[in-house]
């Protein structure tokens, strides 16, 4: 029987699955694996499933490698040196489609947060310092109608313009890397300073990695109107988190909603400070059956190796 080393807890009914196949070791600690860490696994196990913030990268795979495949849990995978485990004759895939519509989800959370002001209410109402409704007493952003730019047009990009364009009546512009045709009504434009300069509401839904770092950086922020509201449900280091606090803290850009941060868990006590900045901890996928169906869809391109057959959701 083939061994199965699952890096992350995960739902039990996949563990169990996982069980009637492989011999299976369920690391149940918190935090990612180091390199190091991850190198020993890559000898001592013939397939891993691994997840955000287990750090396969070049170092990894310089020693000896007995594993065959990473059988990534989530979409992202810029935690794995994909080069590095070609090189060394790791498969990788991912768990693309059973994320789509839960992350798009939580980027439409967000943007209601952080426009209505609702995390600062919340906060409000469980201090006992609310005193009642007044007319003028913490007016927001209203969210129908104003024009979303959705930076990243792939398959999460185009569930959260639909949930604009048909739930919110909102105008949809997007700035892609390529021509991009899409099915819901929404207009390309040509360059990230435009959609940034043209957005009541810009969102980010583009696959980290590093050509996709710091994307957001200080002149793309600079583009954005003072009234408008920033939203991250990508990858953390696509935004360069020092030039997004300065620019929420010289009042040059109204709100930000994010759910992804540049050094996950650790996120910086300027953020944690401002009113105006709604913060998830990584709750793009959060929901039991959501989480079920990435971690099945893992599992199946693990079987997939197992058999020697063509791995489903191959990647790189």
């Amino acid at each position: 029987m083939k061994t199965l080393l699952i890096t992350r807890d995960i739902p039990a009914s996949i563990v169990e699955n996982a069980r009637a196949r492989f011999d299976v070791t369920l690391r149940t600690a918190t935090q990612g694996l180091t390199p190091d860490e991850a190198a020993s696994a890559l000898a001592n196990y013939d397939a891993i499933l691994p997840t955000l913030g287990d750090q396969f990268t070049a170092q990894a795979f310089a020693g000896d490698v007995r594993c065959g495949v990473l059988a990534n849990f989530g979409v992202g995978y810029n935690h794995i040196d994909v080069a590095a485990a070609h090189a060394a004759g790791v498969a990788v895939t991912n768990t693309p489609d059973v994320v789509t519509d839960a992350t798009a989800d939580i980027a439409m959370t967000l943007i209601l947060m952080a426009c209505r002001r609702a995390g600062e209410g919340e906060r409000l109402v469980r201090a006992g310092k609310w005193q009642g409704w007044q007319p003028t007493h913490m007016l927001g952003t209203h969210v129908t109608g104003k024009r979303v730019g959705i930076i990243g047009m792939g398959r999460i990009g185009q569930a959260v313009a639909r949930r604009c364009h048909y739930g919110f009546d909102m105008p949809v512009i997007y700035f892609n890397r390529s021509h991009k045709e899409v099915d819901v009504p929404a207009r390309q434009v040509d360059d990230l300073g435009a959609l940034m300069s043209q957005a009541d509401i810009v969102v980010v839904t583009v696959p980290g990695g590093t050509g996709t770092h710091q994307l957001i950086d200080a002149d793309a922020l600079a583009q954005m109107d003072p009234k408008a509201v920033f939203i991250n449900v990508a990858r953390g280091d696509v935004v360069d988190e020092a030039a997004l606090v300065a620019a929420l803290s010289d009042g040059r850009i109204a709100a930000a909603g994010l759910d992804v941060y540049a050094q996950e868990p650790v996120v910086s006590q300027s953020l944690r400070d401002m009113e105006n900045v709604v913060l998830l901890p990584h709750l793009g996928t959060a929901a039991l059956e959501i989480r079920e169906a990435m971690g099945q869809m893992a599992l199946e391109n693990i079987i997939a190796w197992a058999a020697d057959m063509p791995l489903p959701q191959h990647v790189g």
